[in-house]
């Protein structure tokens, strides 16, 4: 059986009905956040008798949502059980869709992958025709995965750009129709679906698969082809009112007069940003600077790519150089963000989190340099440790936090 079911109200609408019901999800409320656990401890922290819970626990085996573990070891007397949440029990989808491929991961109740495809092509555009195409090729990944459809809780479908989590819009992509995009991807999936903005997915995934151990209140720093930032409170992301949050690199703070993306001028992103890093290469070579790399011309979206792997993999002087001045600008910028939340941790994700030391030297440097000496003693900053799977990872976490935080958090 699904999990489903059992967040599903009781059939039964009597008082003893309804308090078997509580004590069911009790007990896999228990599994779930604190792992397993004997008839005895359940009974004990549930302050309930030992032959309730062995009755209720014996359901829950019967109907596959917990399994025995086998005896444990103790000091003398008959050897307990121990009891878990059964890994097959839930299913959690999640998808990250790119400028140029797609990545989808199904995981089970324990955050394990059953299958993961990750850069799968895929052409972002707002028409009918890409949005079907990516129903379709969700629904394929689900067929191959071999996993019962009824078996999946839920899908969480990162986009970039401006998300409204709460109402289920996207701002940027497929909005052409006068209701929600959840609606519309549910009905050809088949599934209950949420949407979310990628960077907010990836801090959420780096919260709780990541690098973090312990912090309650991070930033994480998407620094791809664009930039923005994750920003999590006390262990809670937050959204905002409406669910735009963290934008930075739509932050018009320089005097350039060069136009972004957005339609503004003198955005973070002109200076700093994988685009504006395939503009200041080609400027260089216009100037006469000397290169290993060849841009593609028709792939305009991966050239930043081109540059990050020369400087990471060939130690290419102008590729190396220009990430190390970009990533330099990036903590000047960052030191404001630090001085304004005083973090415990701040995250480099996305593509330029790959070059490693080539970006994390000049960013601490800067940070040392700009932000407040208090502000900067108290954070720690570190390279995400999910590296292309963030966003996948982070999509199945907020799935899996929404849909099961009605039994979590009662």
């Amino acid at each position: 059986m699904s999990l489903k079911d059992l967040l599903d109200a009781s059939t039964d609408n009597s008082l003893s009905g309804q308090k078997w019901q509580i004590l069911r999800q009790s007990i896999i409320k228990r599994l779930l956040s604190t792992g397993n656990a004997t008839i005895a401890e359940l009974g004990s922290e549930l302050q309930s008798s030992v032959p309730t819970v062995t009755k209720a626990v014996n359901e829950l085996l019967a109907e596959g949502y917990v399994v025995d573990m086998g005896k444990i070891t103790n000091s003398g007397g008959r050897r307990p059980s121990l009891y878990s949440i059964n890994p097959t029990c839930a299913y959690f989808l999640g998808i990250e869709v790119g400028r140029t491929s797609m990545s989808i991961g199904l995981q089970n109740i324990k955050s394990e992958f059953v299958s993961l495809e990750l850069g799968t092509s895929f052409i972002l555009e707002n028409t009918q025709e890409s949005l079907l195409e990516l129903c379709a090729l969700i629904n394929s990944f689900i067929e191959d995965s071999l996993v019962d459809k009824n078996m999946i809780i839920g899908a969480c479908i990162n986009l970039s750009g401006r998300i409204n989590s709460m109402e289920g819009f996207s701002y940027n992509f497929f909005f052409s129709e006068n209701r929600p995009l959840t609606e519309i991807i549910s009905d050809q999936l088949g599934l209950p679906v949420r949407l979310e903005n990628d960077t907010r997915a990836m801090a959420f995934g780096e919260y709780r698969e990541g690098v973090v151990d312990g912090e309650q209140n991070i930033i994480y720093v998407n620094y791809s082809w664009g930039v923005a930032i994750g920003i999590i409170t006390d262990g809670k992301l937050y959204y905002g009112k409406s669910g735009y949050s963290g934008e930075f690199g739509h932050s018009t703070i320089l005097d350039n007069g060069i136009l972004c993306q957005c339609g503004k001028l003198g955005c973070l992103e002109t200076e700093i940003s994988g685009w504006s890093l395939v503009n200041q290469f080609k400027e260089a070579i216009k100037e006469g600077k000397q290169s290993k790399i060849v841009l593609d011309e028709n792939s305009s979206s991966l050239q930043h790519h081109a540059i990050i792997a020369g400087a990471l993999n060939l130690e290419d002087n102008l590729c190396v150089e220009l990430v190390s001045r970009q990533s330099e600008k990036m903590g000047r910028y960052l030191s404001i963000i630090l001085n304004i939340f005083n973090p415990d941790l701040l995250v480099i994700g996305g593509d330029f989190s790959l070059l490693g030391d080539y970006t994390l030297l000049p960013i601490q440097s800067a940070l040392k340099k700009y932000s407040l000496g208090l502000v900067n003693r108290d954070v720690k900053l570190k390279k995400s440790s999910l590296g292309r799977r963030a966003g996948v990872i982070g999509a199945c976490c907020v799935v899996k936090e929404k849909m099961l935080s009605s039994l979590i958090n009662n």
